[in-house]
């Protein structure tokens, strides 16, 4: 990845952090997850208002780091008017490109992107995957509604 390309990135995940998209509760959500990770001390609320198999409304709160709080804003923008399929898919590729277990190109997944070089940092993953862990929980049926890295 080139030198421009890292600092964008690292742009976007300062701004995501600093004025998260969607930091908020919703009213009557139809899923609702809690979610830690211990060892950063990351916590946040996933929302999730889902109506005839589609997201139509997607926020969170919570408190932690810059990476776990741009990857929640960043999923909640891209979660919202995706189907059930389409959000599990998402969660699929994300894991892949934060574990760096797949092959999703950063540069094909927009702002989504810019989360990719936490896979260089190991100790960062479970910030980053986090929000990501709370969306496949609310979308599991008969899953706990929380969830924790360890």
């Amino acid at each position: 990845m080139s030198d421009e390309l890292t600092d964008l990135y690292q742009e976007l995940i300062l701004d995501h952090s600093r004025h998260p998209h969607n930091f908020r509760t919703i009213d009557d959500p139809s899923h609702m997850v809690d979610a830690h990770n211990p060892l950063c001390g990351d916590m946040l609320t996933l929302y999730l208002r889902i109506e005839e198999g589609r997201v139509v409304d997607a926020s969170f709160e919570g408190r932690g780091c810059a990476i776990s709080m741009a990857s929640a804003s960043m999923l909640t923008d891209q979660v919202k008017g995706c189907s059930l399929e389409e959000a599990a898919d998402l969660f699929e590729t994300m894991h892949h490109l934060l574990t760096g277990t797949g092959s999703p190109e950063p540069t094909d997944l927009g702002e989504l992107g810019a989360l990719a070089g936490v896979r260089h940092y190991p100790m960062r993953v479970k910030c980053a995957t986090l929000s990501w862990h709370a969306l496949k929980a609310a979308l599991t049926e008969g899953e706990p509604q929380k969830v924790t890295t360890e």
